[in-house]
């Protein structure tokens, strides 16, 4: 489909397939970035649990023949949908995982928006400590991407923790021509050498309260980063803010992903302060106090 010419008011339906998602500020800021630029969005969240690989078929089925222009993939279903998409990006095909699908023609086309997301989110930490060893808590869809965005920006090393060591020894020999990677045996151990840690699992995620870095692990010599971002101000964030570590919220990968994705679904390249007033709109209803 050829979007270089798009008239004014032309409406694009754009979801997000997951679960859970019913907290994701995403249909405000893809819907308020139409507005600024004088287009129609409307972002359906399609929450669906459990779903097998014939379920997400059917469901991707009907994102093509509905007259979706596209939907974002989040938790469990960013590695899921792989197989199961006519074409990848070069750079999600990399990955093994996708977050971002369009249909054009007909066709499933993936795409990592979080990989470009975060890339432009963390950049000035990683330049600020001289792009030193990362640790990487989470080898799963988003760790993946972080991982892949981690060494485009020259980053020496990254020790990779998961609980599933499994997931995490697949990621470093996917890395291994990009960086220095290797597996952990535990967040201690990935930590060692670090001057980041990046947080790519769901911990922290209401309504879980949990930390997924030690407190007695963090420092001010550290910057830390958290994928999740509801709530803004994590369990994890909270501590490390409180030793005086540099910090990054999920706000910004959410909003640079999603710019990243409006522009993919639309072929038009969105006002970023619209993203970022939309989103922190949603942040200041939710949680007030944060």
């Amino acid at each position: 489909m050829d979007r270089s010419a798009i008239p004014a008011r032309t409406k694009f339906l754009i979801g997000l397939i997951g679960a859970p998602i019913a907290q994701s500020a995403a249909p405000a800021m893809h819907e308020q970035a139409g507005d600024a630029l004088g287009v129609r969005c409307h972002y359906q969240l399609i929450e669906v649990a459990g779903a097998d690989a014939a379920g997400l078929r059917t469901l991707l089925d009907g994102i093509r023949r509905i007259g979706f222009a596209g939907v974002n993939v989040t938790f469990p279903y960013k590695e899921a949908v792989v197989p199961l998409l006519d074409e990848m990006s070069a750079r999600a095909r990399d990955i093994g995982a996708v977050n971002t699908v369009v249909v054009s023609d007909g066709r499933l086309i993936g795409h990592n928006t979080d990989t470009t997301g975060f890339e432009r989110a963390v950049a000035d930490l990683v330049a600020a400590s001289n792009r030193g060893a990362v640790a990487l808590i989470g080898a799963g869809g988003v760790g993946k991407a972080i991982a892949f965005a981690l060494a485009s920006l020259g980053v020496i090393g990254l020790g990779i923790f998961d609980a599933d060591r499994g997931k995490a020894e697949r990621l470093a020999m996917q890395l291994r021509d990009r960086m220095n990677a290797w597996v952990a045996d535990d967040i201690a151990d990935a930590m060692r050498g670090a001057v980041g840690v990046v947080n790519a699992t769901p911990v922290g995620m209401l309504p879980d309260r949990g930390m997924a870095v030690p407190e007695a692990l963090l420092s001010r010599d550290l910057w830390v980063a958290d994928a999740v971002y509801t709530p803004l101000w994590t369990p994890l964030l909270t501590a490390a803010r409180a030793k005086g570590a540099r910090l990054m919220t999920g706000r910004e990968l959410a909003i640079y992903q999603a710019a990243d994705a409006f522009e993919l679904f639309t072929g038009l390249k969105p006002p970023v302060e619209a993203i970022q007033n939309a989103f922190d709109a949603v942040m200041a209803s939710r949680y007030p106090a944060a």
